[in-house]
């Protein structure tokens, strides 16, 4: 016992000195800095309130950041990390810690959860440095400036993204944040706001994107379609080539943005990605909104939106810009409340409110700044790879095996998922033989079936391969469409639910005994 207390007061005591050694000033757990909650999808799946109730801590180096989280209990405790200063390559090193997994030369939010950075006082900025969030869940970054993030010259960081999420991230806000570049991918600049490999239940809000080639995408490729379900509203776009944003694949709702010089494409929806674009101001620019550079077709749904001196190309064979007269291809249903400014308003309501030091101020939903009080919930712990379902226990209390009446709407359908091991494929769960079957890359993951039109689904029965049944351990069932959880619990079998008329439903696997072996995905409307 002794020896136990003996570790814990030496690691306590290292804590303290590394923090006083790299800048950072720990206090008791008090109401966060940040302002506000959260919006868009970020609300949902349980939620993000990034560090509220733990600690806060002052930090002034990258060093001192990464410390912060290294000196937490667990890599879920909550923390409140308030940032003043300039933070570079020369003030930011790897620490050490069994709460925490970074890297020198970048500020690393990896296998982490509960986290707030918000910068403070004077101003923070990230000086040619980027922000990685990897396998991370409850994040919140407020009210910093990230600027010239490198991904070839020197000094390089984070691929060149000025914040990057990628691997299994799930409810990240970004709010009154400004990023921006010097130039494009010949200057060696990316991204400014990316996310990749299963990135879900993300919000960009009022925040200031320029100055670059390359403003944010979803999806690495036309075949990495596991990102879904995120949130741009109130944010200015100004001088970007392209990207704003790239949607591979997945659900977004874009409203009262501005877009201004947008040089050569815009809201770019591709591979069966669908974006509901609602009263954004479109200034001074080019093909705003489509699908562009691939055949790959995506969808979009519009209302409400401005067109101010926008120039559209002639469609071909890769080009298939919405406008002139842009018009619905899709309808998107969205599970939060919102309210939409007159997008006439929107210039000016964004440029009093978007980007760091502007006070963390809001629209009321009548174009007119305010500032919101600060909001102090109560933690969360949710865990990196398995956030916490936003509704409660199953409608059924366990799955049963009893075969449903009806026809197996599956079978002539479509399907989709995240990463597939080595000889199986998505369509072997709805080709109706029990003999093939599809696996995730790794123990976790999901699988969709889609239909060309609205569907009602109020049951569903997932069937393991022979040989493999006992594997599959926690899941949730989610309607693809809106990010709402339909139903939850553990083990393979059948599952009812509310009737529900979508076009994409999904069986994310969030915990296994082994590598799951999906044979059959079933869906039935009653």
């Amino acid at each position: 016992m002794r020896r136990r207390v003996a570790r814990r007061l030496q690691a306590a005591l290292a804590t303290l000195a590394l923090a006083a050694a790299t800048g950072a000033v720990l206090s008791a757990p008090s109401a966060s800095a940040a302002t506000g909650g959260a919006t868009g999808y970020a609300t949902q799946n349980g939620g993000t309130t990034g560090g509220a109730g733990g600690q806060t801590v002052r930090a002034t180096t990258g060093t001192a950041i990464h410390a912060a989280l290294c000196g937490r209990a667990t890599s879920s405790t909550p923390i409140t990390i308030e940032v003043e200063g300039t933070v570079n390559h020369g003030n930011t090193a790897k620490v050490s810690g069994g709460s925490c997994n970074t890297a020198a030369g970048v500020i690393e939010l990896k296998q982490i959860s509960n986290v707030t950075i918000v910068g403070v006082g004077a101003g923070a900025v990230f000086d040619q440095l980027g922000i990685h969030i990897r396998e991370s869940s409850n994040i919140v970054i407020q009210n910093v400036t990230v600027r010239n993030v490198k991904k070839s010259g020197s000094p390089t960081s984070n691929g060149g993204d000025a914040i990057g999420m990628e691997s299994d991230v799930r409810n990240v806000w970004v709010d009154h944040v400004t990023l921006e570049a010097s130039g494009g991918e010949s200057e060696g600049f990316d991204g400014l706001f990316d996310m990749k490999d299963n990135t879900q239940y993300v919000t960009l809000s009022y925040s200031i994107l320029r100055n670059s080639g390359r403003g944010g995408l979803v999806g690495s490729s036309e075949t990495e379609l596991s990102n879904s379900f995120i949130t741009y509203h109130h944010n200015l776009y100004e001088n970007l080539d392209s990207r704003v944003p790239l949607l591979r694949g997945g659900t977004a709702h874009i409203y009262n943005n501005h877009y201004l010089r947008i040089n050569e494409s815009g809201i770019n929806s591709r591979a069966g990605a669908r974006a509901k674009v609602d009263s954004n101001y479109f200034e001074d620019s080019k093909d705003v909104l489509g699908t562009f550079y691939t055949d790959a077709a995506g969808y979009w749904q519009v209302s409400g939106n401005t067109f101010d001196n926008v120039t559209w190309s002639s469609p071909g064979t890769e080009n298939n810009p919405a406008g002139p007269d842009p018009q619905s291809n899709t309808s998107v249903s969205i599970p939060y409340a919102y309210t939409l400014d007159a997008a006439s308003c929107v210039p000016s309501v964004v440029s009093r409110t978007a980007g760091a030091g502007k006070g963390l101020q809001v629209s009321d939903g009548a174009c007119s700044p305010q500032t919101p009080a600060p909001t102090t919930p109560a933690p969360t712990t949710p865990a990196p790879t398995t956030p916490a379902p936003t509704t409660p226990a199953p409608t059924t209390p366990a799955p049963s095996t009893s075969a449903p009446s009806g026809t197996n709407l599956s079978i002539g359908a479509g399907s989709d998922g995240s990463g597939k091991a080595d000889g199986t494929s998505y369509g072997n769960v709805r080709d109706g033989d029990p003999a093939t079957y599809w696996s995730p890359a790794g123990t976790t993951g999901y699988v969709s079936i889609k239909w060309g039109s609205p569907t009602a689904v109020s049951r569903v029965v997932v069937k393991e391969a022979a040989g493999a049944t006992g594997r599959i351990g926690s899941w949730r069932l989610l309607n693809a469409d809106t990010g709402a959880v339909l139903s939850s619990g553990s083990g393979a079998g059948a599952v009812t639910f509310a009737r529900t008329t979508l076009s994409k439903i999904t069986f994310e696997i969030t915990g296994s005994s082994g590598t799951p072996q999906v044979a059959e995905f079933e869906t039935y409307a009653g």
